[in-house]
């Protein structure tokens, strides 16, 4: 019986070190929105980045549960450069399969969406980056968008090396 435990144990621990190591991860931070993620909440990322050479691989992760009402999401997304350059995206994103199950990873209600914001990204300066991410989600036929988005627990960003 003690010998089971000890192995389980030995596993459960060989299982974490194996599938926490991130070689890719270059950055990664969350930010926490309890749930309710406010048309007027930006969510801000500030990282310095010194590599101006090779390309990286930038996600936004949104960690959502079942309160989230819609199939898709759109986000308003700005990458400002150390010279003060900002570049602003609008992205839509599914979230949803066609049955209305959430996509994402999770064994849980919360599922993990990774999201892809840019692909094979060089960084032209080295220095402080600032990421603002804000939702601009809107119901079919209004012209103001949704004051509270229901569901949304996390936004993060993350930066990936390409090799």
């Amino acid at each position: 019986m003690i010998l089971k435990r000890n192995n389980a144990v030995l596993f459960f621990i060989i299982f974490v070190f194996f599938f926490s190591c991130d070689k890719k991860r270059v950055f990664d931070e969350y930010k926490g929105v309890n749930g309710n993620w406010e048309t007027t909440d930006t969510i801000q990322f500030v990282f310095d980045q010194k590599d101006t050479i090779n390309p990286y691989n930038l996600f936004l992760n949104i960690r959502n549960t079942n309160e989230y009402p819609f199939n898709n999401l759109f986000l308003i997304v700005s990458l400002k450069q150390p010279d003060s350059l900002v570049k602003i995206d609008t992205l839509e994103f599914a979230m949803t399969k066609p049955d209305g199950s959430l996509l994402g990873e999770g064994f849980s209600d919360i599922k993990e969406s990774k999201l892809w914001y840019q692909e094979n990204f060089k960084f032209k300066q080295a220095g402080k980056y600032t990421v603002k991410i804000q939702h601009a989600l809107r119901e079919t036929g209004s012209v103001s968008g949704i004051e509270e988005l229901k569901g949304v627990t996390d936004i993060g960003f993350r930066i990936e090396k390409t090799k």
